[in-house]
């Protein structure tokens, strides 16, 4: 009787949680307070509708999946004015800095990576079997996290990048 537990999957599950609690220690510092700096604003706004706009080239045949993706990009832009209005900011002598909710930020970088983390372990099971692995696309749940994630942080991005411009342009006449 073959159970299929190997020393792979035993080190697998034995190394999740301690990924799991990496990446949660990790974004932990990335939600504190931060300086405003306009390229990294400009490269999250790439990168994250990037995020959105590559995948969405593949789904034109998948009208499930390419509906899941829009849902998560609605809800993610919710999410992400949602968040805008949590946001602390700040303009000091010493710049202009921003403090995102900790806890919206955190909630929707861990969805990501637990589907990521689920593509994986999914790849992990199907090696070797005769089914072919299916896409990332393939999933409509995978494309709701996608354009959840992607939206939100897009939408976040181009709200800080829109308040900075508002009060430098502010600064600059005198107001």
């Amino acid at each position: 009787m073959n159970s299929g537990i190997t020393v792979t999957t035993i080190a697998l599950l034995v190394l999740t949680p301690l990924l799991v609690w990496r990446v949660y220690a990790r974004l932990k510092t990335q939600m504190q307070r931060q300086r405003s700096i306009f390229t990294r604003h400009y490269t999250g706004i790439f990168v994250f509708l990037a995020m959105i706009v590559v995948p969405a080239s593949e789904l034109f045949g998948n009208l499930v999946s390419l509906g899941a993706l829009a849902v998560g990009i609605a809800g993610g832009i919710g999410y992400g004015l949602w968040g805008l209005k949590l946001t602390r900011y700040e303009e000091t002598g010493e710049g202009y800095f921003f403090t995102p909710n900790a806890r919206l930020g955190i909630v929707i970088a861990m969805l990501f990576a637990a589907r990521v983390l689920y593509i994986g372990f999914e790849l992990y099971a199907n090696q070797g079997g005769t089914a072919p692995t299916p896409r990332f696309t393939d999933s409509p749940l995978t494309m709701l996290v996608v354009g959840l994630t992607g939206a939100y942080f897009a939408t976040y991005s181009i709200g800080i990048l829109r308040w900075r411009l508002k009060r430098q342009k502010a600064s600059l006449t005198g107001q």
